[in-house]
C-alpha cells in the first residue's frame, strides 16, 4: 500500500538566525476565549533547519515537519513568503 505521509505546515517570522543552519521561527495564532469571547494572540517558537543559511531575521517563511535533526529541531524550511 502506498500511503502519502501527512506533513504539518506552518508559516511564521524568523526571530533569530544566529545558529549555524538553524532558524528560530515564531508562529502566531489568534485564539478566542471559550467563556468571554475575547480574541488574543498565542505565539510558539520552532527551531527550523536552514541548510544554506539563506534566511535572515524578519523574513516570513513556510516550513514543514521532517526527520529529527537534533533534540529540538524537527522542521525544515520550504520557501520564503513575499508580502
Amino acid at each position: 500500500m502506498d500511503e502519502k505521509k501527512i506533513n504539518k505546515e506552518f508559516t511564521g517570522i524568523v526571530v533569530s538566525d544566529k545558529m549555524k543552519k538553524t532558524l528560530v521561527v515564531r508562529v502566531d495564532r489568534i485564539v478566542v476565549h471559550p467563556k468571554y469571547g475575547k480574541r488574543y494572540t498565542q505565539s510558539k517558537k520552532f527551531h527550523v533547519h536552514d541548510g544554506n543559511n539563506t534566511f535572515k531575521t524578519g523574513d516570513k517563511v513556510t516550513f514543514v515537519s521532517s526527520r529529527p535533526y537534533y533534540k529540538t529541531k524537527r522542521w525544515r524550511v520550504i520557501n520564503i513568503k513575499t508580502a
